[in-house]
């Protein structure tokens, strides 16, 4: 029988002010996957994150850096990461956050579970997942906004707001991404929406999410509301069937 041939790997890594963490971060995702390519796209970091990217990528074939001009926003990093794997012809995409709050020890798990599923979640609500070092509020905050999201766009998925996942490249071509209007943090629970209208199976493989190791974190109250305020704006339509 003819070999059949694995599967290409990108991994995507968005990036502003990671200086410090972008080195260590990708020779851990190198050591959990040997075969991935990694895509960092970073917003013209004033600490030099872009500049050392370079650096990197001058040494390793498996590394591609896409600069952007300023902080557009994690949603259109994360679109731009899918366009680059559709136009590039990639099998999977994984998507983690660059600070070591989403370990690469996950990712032969994650990747494993690509065998059945077309979205593999990274989920701290699944068990044998958690978080560590986070206050009771954000905690609360969390699990709230994730029922909410669950519930109003019927996502059989119990972490709809984490950004650790990989998505089957073939099934992102099916997903409508011009319609996808978030651009912050309420991205991931509308993309995951719209990857379960393209019929996408999704899954979940339970991680721990870690305080970054680095740097300092970018989520702020304003784009916190903003985010809340989307996902009624994408949620009440689909909880209605009228998107």
């Amino acid at each position: 029988m003819p070999s059949v041939a694995p599967p290409r790997i990108l991994v995507s890594l968005a990036t502003y002010n990671e200086r410090d963490n972008l080195a260590p971060l990708l020779a851990e995702v190198h050591k959990a996957a040997p075969s991935a390519d990694v895509l960092v796209i970073d917003d013209n970091s004033p600490d030099g994150t872009g500049r050392l990217a370079d650096e990197l990528a001058a040494g390793d074939p498996r590394l591609r850096v896409l600069h952007r001009a300023s902080k557009l926003g994690l949603g259109t990093a994360i679109l731009a990461a899918m366009r680059y794997a559709i136009e590039h012809d990639y099998d999977l995409l994984v998507n983690m956050d660059a600070d070591f709050s989403h370990h690469p020890r996950y990712l032969p798990a994650i990747l494993e579970g690509m065998d059945r599923q077309d979205v593999m979640i990274g989920s701290r609500y699944v068990p044998g997942g958690g978080s560590e070092n986070w206050p009771l509020r954000r905690r609360l905050m969390s699990r709230s906004i994730n029922a909410l999201v669950s519930r109003l766009m019927r996502i059989p998925a119990r972490d709809c707001s984490g950004a650790y996942r990989c998505y089957r490249v073939a099934k992102l071509r099916q997903v409508p991404l011009e319609e996808v209007r978030s651009r912050g943090y309420s991205f991931q629970q509308e993309v995951l929406y719209r990857c379960r209208k393209a019929g996408c199976a999704i899954g979940e493989t339970p991680i721990v999410f870690e305080n970054r190791r680095a740097g300092k974190s970018k989520v702020n109250l304003g784009e916190a509301a903003r985010s809340l305020a989307m996902i009624f704006r994408v949620g009440v339509p689909a909880f209605f069937g009228l998107d």
